[in-house]
């Protein structure tokens, strides 16, 4: 046997809609719970009211599972048999169930005859169990929901920031134009925290460049404006598309500052331009402006030239002659001074004896080990560079420049100035207090102390002629000038930066030591440029900065992007700069001159 169950829905205008399901069993469940064969979504109805089943003499019988009975043609019962051939209509809160049937096919109809009920009144088993009844419609809700997002984060952001609007600090408390900030403000600029209005000027337009350079009065441009203009790519596709939409909300679509610092990213310091902001014209830039000295660079891991430092090339005249130079060119660098650097960093000769005797100027008994880099080389109290090595502070220690004995006073030469010790010498004599290590053709192993040599003649000349004190260590002119004995020492210029178009912070590299970059220990004169290059991609000889350093994107190397070592904005070094503030002015202020 089966039973077809046939629920009848009407629309708006009274149509019928009717959805039949049959079911092979003989037995049918009826009631509130989903799980029912003929579900009524009434909460007059038990969660299992009644059941239909098919008895042996053919009748069908209707029979209560609970407490409540229901009706049968308008009779209330709780048990009836039903003749199929007749039929009967049954009553289950406000539906009706209609039992017929069409041979051995018991039909079902089931339909909703008035308001579902409960206790509380008439209502839908669907409301009845939750807030809707309680709560305006969806429709309220969303124009509210609305209404009120507007009213906290717009009308009452707008009405903060044009209440403070002329105010240069304002009061302590919450602002409501704070909702809109997408985060606290850099350590850079976190002094205007109170100040928005410092910036944010005007209602609806992004930061202009003028607020910024209203403060920072004193940044240059990147380049000639022309050339840069030159420089810059046309825009491709992705950024026609991104200008279009600048356009269309009154957005500049050139380059401004905040396209390079971000703000509100949090509160350290402002988040490292990206590499493709630079590369953008860096990496083609050969292709637009042809007569550049500018290499083009990509990437610092694989597509970067060599470095190019400004090293002294000539010391004649009052001023050094200053050139970038590839280090693929293995230049020299001519700064006045004669120094081997594998003498002094020996650990088994002269010097490193002697550093084991003066246990006390180098900080204790250093047996084997000879002189250190930090022994003459002095950081900034910063730690980023080193100061220039004066003959004071780092090399009388060791050579000294006494040259007479007064009691227990040892004169000294004053170092820097060839008049003074010409005269210190003259007004000696023919003396032989000099000190033997002040003379060429000092006393050597197996002949007599001067003493007993009788007087020698002293003359200044001793002095810058080979053996002489000033002669081992810088570079001596002859000249007419009788105040210094016809002598001249070439001026000394030890530039205490060399990469003037990047940045090096040594502090960042304290973890190495001097000799994994700077090969010292190999170097015979004072002219090698002890600069580690850039490396190539399968240099094996050495460390170089890319045995450590990547490209932005690097994985198994420190990501370094352009903005690691190079800054947007030219300084002094700029080519095109007026002049008065060409690069030789500049890079001299780095530089000591004894």
């Amino acid at each position: 046997m089966s039973f077809v169950i046939r629920t009848v829905s009407r629309t708006a205008d009274g149509r019928e809609i009717i959805r039949p399901v049959t079911l092979a069993k003989d037995e049918l469940a009826i009631g509130r719970d989903a799980s029912n064969d003929i579900h009524l979504a009434d909460l007059a109805v038990e969660p299992f009211h009644a059941r239909l089943t098919r008895t042996p003499n053919g009748r069908i019988r209707a029979e209560s599972k609970g407490g409540l009975g229901f009706t049968v043609d308008g009779r209330v019962t709780k048990l009836t048999d039903i003749d199929p051939a007749t039929g009967a209509e049954l009553g289950f809160g406000g539906h009706l169930l209609t039992v017929s049937s069409d041979g051995d096919t018991v039909i079902v109809r089931v339909e909703r005859t008035g308001a579902v009920s409960d206790a509380a009144g008439d209502k839908d088993e669907r409301t009845a169990f939750t807030l809707a009844a309680l709560l305006p419609s969806k429709r309220t809700g969303a124009w509210t929901l609305a209404l009120l997002v507007l009213a906290a984060f717009l009308v009452a952001p707008l009405w903060s920031w044009a209440s403070y609007s002329h105010v240069k600090t304002r009061p302590a408390g919450f602002h409501a134009d704070i909702t809109w900030s997408s985060g606290p403000l850099s350590s850079a600029h976190h002094a205007l925290a109170a100040n928005c209005q410092s910036c944010h000027d005007k209602a609806f337009i992004s930061v202009e460049d003028t607020k910024c350079i209203s403060c920072h009065t004193q940044i240059h441009g990147h380049a000639d404006p022309r050339r840069q203009v030159t420089a810059t790519p046309p825009p491709g596709f992705g950024k026609s598309i991104t200008n279009a939409f600048k356009v269309a909300f009154g957005k500049p679509t050139g380059q401004r500052c905040v396209d390079c610092h971000t703000e509100h990213q949090g509160a350290g310091p402002m988040p490292a331009t990206a590499q493709a902001f630079c590369t953008d014209c860096h990496a083609t830039l050969k292709a637009r402006l042809a007569d550049t000295k500018i290499e083009n660079v990509g990437d610092f891991g694989t597509a970067h030239p060599q470095f190019r430092p400004t090293l002294v090339v000539s010391t004649v005249g009052e001023q050094p002659r200053l050139e970038r130079i590839s280090l693929d060119a293995r230049p020299t660098e001519n700064n006045g001074l004669k120094f081997p650097h594998d003498v002094h960093l020996s650990k088994v000769n002269g010097v490193a004896r002697m550093v084991q005797t003066m246990s006390d100027v180098f900080g204790g008994h250093r047996q084997g080990v000879g002189l250190d880099c930090k022994d003459c080389h002095v950081k900034t109290a910063d730690g980023v560079r080193f100061l220039p090595v004066e003959m004071e502070r780092n090399c009388q220690m060791c050579h000294s420049l006494g040259y007479d004995r007064v009691g227990g006073t040892v004169r000294t030469l004053k170092h820097g100035s060839v008049a003074q010790a010409v005269a210190d010498v003259r007004a000696l004599g023919s003396r032989t207090a000099v000190a033997p290590s002040m003379l060429a053709g000092r006393r050597r192993p197996g002949e007599p102390p001067l003493a007993s040599r009788g007087a020698v003649p002293v003359s200044a000349d001793a002095l810058f002629t080979k053996g002489g004190a000033c002669y081992d260590c810088h570079i001596i002119d002859r000249t007419g000038d009788a105040s210094t004995n016809g002598w001249r020492i070439r001026r000394v210029f030890q530039p205490m930066r060399y990469m003037m178009k990047g940045w090096f912070d040594h502090k960042a590299h304290g973890t190495q030591s001097c000799a994994s970059c700077h090969n010292a220990g190999a170097s015979k004169s004072a002219t090698d440029v002890l600069i580690p290059g850039i490396g190539n991609l399968d240099d094996k000889t050495g460390m170089t900065c890319r045995s450590c350093h990547g490209g932005e994107g690097s994985a198994s190397k420190v990501p370094s992007s352009c903005a690691m070592c190079h800054d947007y904005h030219s300084d002094g070094q700029a080519p095109w700069r007026p002049a008065g503030e060409g690069p030789h002015r500049v890079a001299i202020a780095g530089l000591r001159k004894p």
